[in-house]
């Protein structure tokens, strides 16, 4: 490890390091617009210039390797004048329209030009002109500001994994560009908005809306996925202005998806503000939470508890699950799913055996594989920041990965090469059977891992369950220090639904079997607790709830409306793939007479003189914690006893030997529609734009982008 001398201070980095960090070590402040941690050395800017001693010139700190017995100085009138030449030049082209620059206020340029440059111009000639390029309707471009750092071309080339931006053109002519006119088709694209030091990349949808340092800045956890990035909530008065992304190196590191980013400007639209009850002759109307909470009181009093259901959506929160399973539970009913469709109804493995349901390596744990099986997923959709951290571990090599399942569609092709091996189970019988082709590289592999889709699971559950558990024996996956066995889920609420046993109880209805029962007739009341994927007609004549904050297609089926609040409206805790507890935190309030959804559940039951054991939050969250000790350990990643699924899968012999005889379809791939996947989602005209240009293939004009902005 090299010893180097900065400033006087000696400091000893790792082997290839580079001075720049040398000098962060030593608690000097080097400053930087090309260069980023996460993106390879480009050299463009030479902000970061120092001096080392028996140099003749001052020498690029991002770029130089350091070396043995080193003498640098950061702060020498030689560094200060390279400092201020540098600042003069990147300002010769640069328009100076702070005023009405969206990145004023948490500009890079404005700060180092504060810190580090001259207090007037020397230039007097014209400035160049370039012309704006037109990204989508996620990215505004102004082009006239790009001081040529190439952080966009890096980010979409390395970590999105889709190279459609680069530079042409020299000197004063050089452009940034994607050559042909074309948007910009990453699910990771407004990252780039972040990267930008300068404002010549900025949100589309928050151009003009607001300035930084009006905004109250909330951290909280993200919903759009089961990834679980840590964001932050930018709101102004009672309205979410944007997302953007907190580090987080071992889930989301410092990026998010678009879907995460701009799904806001859905937060206004749509939403339920007052309850609704659909009165005698079958019309909706507005009521208010006295008559509500007295009706359905009455109802569930008398109602036959084997009559009644209760089914939680994809964006709900730990709370209002364990709320929702107390009150059933005093009530007798075992009628309970919380585990959508997707994940292996008709077959209850692993309902007490977390790493059936767990992504047991973790997501940084995808940095030690080095061998990878996907199967039934399409990871750029259904988790586009898990994708670019697979594209990392492709890129630095000997990483092989292959994928049985559909092939994705070309415009969402995985960002990397893959062996496509089949589409069917019958592929997990050719992989146990072969010993040479994939077969050998995952037999090789130190730390092989596979990533299995939740719908993996939707047919034949138990037989593929018992096939999956044969190739982590042969291939030896799991073993000491580490298990390869994962399931990557695709909403938010998932995992924590079965963290939390909301699961049919002995003798109840799963999910599909709980449709079936409503139209035969068989139930009288069903709860939809943020549930949007069925029709009225799917329900039959039931008394439907919904619990939800959107006008969606729950709403619809409902004859019942209670107004719950959104993920940005509450303190919540949610569950990610990994099985991680992480606390969201309220940035504004629900609005009109929507309230807390645990706070609905507990005043019902106070309205029918019941006792859930809580009557706030904290002993609410006490009791969860004591149902399962993972929630009492906030963001930690818990270990999973793999021995309790293994004897799980065995118990399923027999089921497994039925469903043998009738083969499940193949797997396919649950998400069409990466950016309408959620009441949210579908009301964000942001996104809405996106899903018309990236899914369906339609123009985007002026008008449409305009209203996505103002309305």
């Amino acid at each position: 490890m090299p010893k180097l001398t900065i400033d006087g201070i000696a400091v000893e980095v790792p082997n290839g390091a580079t001075v720049m960090q040398a000098c962060e070590l030593a608690g000097k402040e080097i400053p930087r617009f090309c260069y980023h941690e996460r993106l390879s050395i480009a050299g463009n800017c030479r902000m970061c210039l120092v001096e080392q001693e028996k140099s003749p010139k001052p020498i690029a700190s991002c770029a130089m390797p350091a070396t043995e017995g080193m003498v640098i100085h950061t702060d020498t009138p030689m560094v200060k004048k390279a400092r201020h030449g540098v600042m003069e030049f990147l300002l010769i082209n640069h328009p100076l329209d702070c005023p009405i620059c969206d990145q004023g206020g948490e500009c890079d340029l404005q700060d180092q030009a504060m810190a580090y440059g001259y207090d007037r111009s020397r230039y007097l000639e014209n400035k160049r002109a370039v012309a704006d390029k037109n990204l989508g309707p996620i990215i505004k471009t102004y082009m006239n500001r790009c001081i040529h750092c190439t952080r966009c071309v890096r980010f979409a080339d390395e970590v999105a994994g889709v190279p459609e931006l680069g530079a042409f053109g020299r000197g004063e002519h050089m452009e940034v560009g994607t050559y042909v006119e074309a948007a910009l088709t990453s699910e990771l694209s407004g990252n780039l908005v972040d990267l930008c030091p300068v404002g010549a990349l900025t949100a589309k949808p928050y151009a003009f809306i607001a300035r930084p340092w009006e905004l109250k800045k909330t951290a909280s956890i993200d919903v759009m996925d089961a990834v679980g990035s840590h964001i932050r909530i930018d709101a102004r008065g009672e309205e979410v202005m944007r997302v953007l992304p907190r580090r987080q190196d071992d889930i989301n590191e410092e990026w998010i998806s678009d879907k995460t980013r701009h799904a806001v400007d859905g937060l206004m639209r749509r939403r339920l503000d007052r309850p609704w009850l659909r009165d005698a002759q079958g019309v909706m109307q507005r009521s208010d939470w006295e008559t509500v909470l007295a009706f359905l009181a009455t109802k569930l009093k008398t109602t036959a508890p084997k009559r009644i259901a209760a089914l939680t959506g994809d964006l709900v929160d730990g709370e209002q699950i364990f709320a929702l399973k107390t009150l059933m539970s005093q009530l007798g009913v075992t009628n309970l799913d919380g585990r959508g469709d997707e994940y292996g109804l008709g077959g209850d493995a692993g309902l007490a055996a977390a790493a059936g349901w767990r992504f047991n390596s973790g997501f940084a744990g995808i940095d030690q594989a080095d061998a990878l099986l996907l199967i039934g997923t399409n990871p750029r959709i259904e988790a586009a920041v898990v994708n670019a951290r697979i594209r990392r571990r492709y890129l630095k090599g000997k990483f092989p990965i292959g994928l049985i399942g559909e092939r994705p569609p070309a415009t969402h092709d995985l960002t990397y090469h893959y062996e496509h091996l089949g589409i069917d189970a019958v592929v997990l019988d050719a992989l146990l059977a072969a010993s040479d082709g994939f077969a050998a590289k995952l037999a090789a592999a130190q730390k092989p891992m596979i990533i299995i889709g939740s719908q993996v699971f939707a047919h034949g559950g138990a037989i593929r369950r018992r096939k999956l558990m044969q190739l982590v024996e042969k291939f030896n996956l799991v073993r000491e220090g580490w298990n390869g066995y994962n399931i990557l889920h695709r909403a938010a609420a998932r995992v924590g639904a079965l963290e939390l046993g909301f699961v049919p109880a002995t003798g109840g209805l799963h999910g599909r079997e709980i449709i079936k029962a409503a139209q035969a007739g068989d139930l009288d009341m069903v709860w939809l607790a943020g549930v949007e994927e069925f029709d009225r007609g799917q329900l039959g004549k039931a008394l439907v709830i919904y619990q939800g904050h959107h006008g969606d297609r729950g709403a619809e089926a409902a004859d019942v409306i209670l107004p719950g609040a959104a993920y940005t409206e509450k303190d919540a805790i949610y569950v990610n793939s990994e099985g991680r507890p992480q606390a969201a935190l309220r940035a504004v309030f629900p609005p009109g007479d929507a309230r807390e959804d645990w706070k609905i559940i507990r005043a019902l039951a106070g309205k029918m003189g019941m006792d859930l054991g809580f009557d706030d939050r904290d002993r609410l969250r006490e009791m969860m914690a004591a149902y399962n000790p993972i929630f009492a350990a906030m963001g930690c990643l818990p270990p999973a006893n793999w021995g309790d699924y293994v004897a799980a899968v065995k118990s399923e012999a027999a089921r497994a030997v039925a469903e043998a005889q009738n083969p499940a379809p193949a797997f396919h791939h649950a998400m069409a529609d990466f950016y309408q996947t959620c009441a949210i989602s579908r009301a964000s005209p942001t996104l809405q734009n996106c899903s018309r240009l990236f899914v369906r293939g339609e123009k985007i004009d002026d008008k449409m982008e305009a209203e996505a902005v103002y309305g």
